[in-house]
């Protein structure tokens, strides 16, 4: 079975590119996922787009920088994003989409100009987008057949302030149409744990095994390339030490645990 891992730029943006990418390769990433500007030039693309492609990685583009409460600018603005990314070779576009306020109409046609667009594409579960929840995202994949997710169940688990266990059928309804993961670990009062790798979050992990180990067996039966992103973030996400300001674990060592962890599980 094919397998993917995907490192974050999230996090590590102050780091020269080159730098970045030949620190991705050598932890063993198969790509990058990067979140593009709605403002981000051409030629600023096409640097990023040359310099993975020089380093051997692939990429998965990110959207999330369309915000516009006027659904018609939305919708515009969220277009010329969509043909901002036409012609780049990616591997999956990963869309933050739509709005936790427009209605289901307004975030529909957006959901189905993004899949017309010609690229893959799949649509983050994440909080203040349509798919915000389990059970209003249950809503959509019933109604819109084409749709496929990127499942970070992180934000779900936050949102709903339990692990999901009273709602089986919005879950399995997801994990059916997940052809993406993000691999970050969410708790009930929060989107991500401080440390997976302690025994005190091994219930929280165990809990998200449980569901990509659902996918990745899925996919697995269906020939798919599965692909997953590690992606702990940097503060806020990561939580700091009051007193000194400093991360409480290191974001570059947490996602590289979560590879090693999901590449032993799945692929040796």
């Amino acid at each position: 079975m094919a397998m993917l891992f995907f490192c974050p730029r999230w996090g590590s943006e102050v780091i020269p590119w080159e730098v970045f990418l030949k620190k991705v390769k050598e932890e063993g990433y198969d790509g990058i996922e990067y979140g593009i500007g709605f403002n981000m030039s051409e030629q600023a693309m096409d640097l990023i787009w040359n310099q993975a492609d020089k380093a051997g990685l692939k990429i998965i583009a990110q959207h999330y920088d369309t915000n516009d409460a006027d659904f018609s600018r939305h919708y515009d603005n969220y277009c010329q994003w969509l043909e901002k990314l036409a012609g780049y070779p990616v591997i999956k576009i990963n869309s933050q989409t739509g709005k936790d306020y427009f209605s289901f109409d307004q975030n529909k046609q957006l959901i189905d100009v993004a899949n017309a667009c010609g690229q893959p594409m799949v649509h983050e579960t994440h909080r203040n987008k349509f798919s915000f929840a389990a059970h209003t995202t249950k809503m959509y994949l019933e109604n819109i057949p084409a749709l496929r997710i990127t499942l970070d169940a992180s934000h779900w688990v936050c949102v709903a302030e339990s692990f999901l266990g009273d709602q089986p059928a919005a879950m399995q309804l997801a994990m059916e149409r997940t052809d993406h993961i993000h691999a970050r670990v969410g708790y009930p009062e929060g989107p991500q744990v401080p440390d997976p790798r302690i025994a005190q979050w091994e219930y929280a992990l165990n809990k998200h095994l449980s569901w990509w180990d659902a996918i990745v067996a899925r996919m697995r039966t269906e020939e798919k390339i599965v692909t997953i992103t590690t992606e702990f973030g940097p503060y806020p996400y990561m939580v700091h030490e009051p007193a000194t300001g400093k991360p409480i674990a290191d974001q570059w060592e947490v996602n590289a645990y979560m590879m090693s962890l999901l590449r032993a599980r799945y692929l040796l």
